[in-house]
């Protein structure tokens, strides 16, 4: 049964610092690129950062590039967040997603946590 199964912090002020972690079984993870990726209030689906199946290369998005961290570790089998810095506009649905390289579209989808970010 293929499981992404997410945890971690999902409440902070602004300047602090969350870390979301998403746990892979199921499959083999060291050969899915993982991603994360959020959707706000109004608007639609939108991707964070991506990292490759080893780990060696990582992707942010503008708004968050500098201040989140993703990584991964394939003998744990899981995918992390750092969130550093974060802001109100960070508030969010946050979910974790793998794809195979040769696919367009993910094949697996974690259950998703919504994160919020006030004082």
């Amino acid at each position: 049964q293929v499981q992404l199964v997410e945890s971690g912090g999902d409440l902070a002020q602004p300047g602090g610092s969350l870390r979301r972690s998403c746990a892979a079984s199921g499959f083999i993870f060291s050969n899915v690129w993982m991603y994360w990726v959020h959707q706000a209030p109004g608007y639609g689906l939108e991707w964070v950062s991506s990292i490759n199946t080893g780990g060696s290369s990582t992707y942010y998005a503008d708004s968050v590039k500098g201040r989140f961290i993703i990584s991964r570790d394939n003998a744990k089998n899981t995918l992390y967040l750092q969130m550093n810095k974060l802001k109100p506009e960070d508030t969010a649905f946050y979910t974790c997603a793998a794809r195979y390289w040769t696919s367009p579209s993910y094949a697996y989808w974690g259950q998703g946590t919504q994160v919020t970010v006030s004082s």
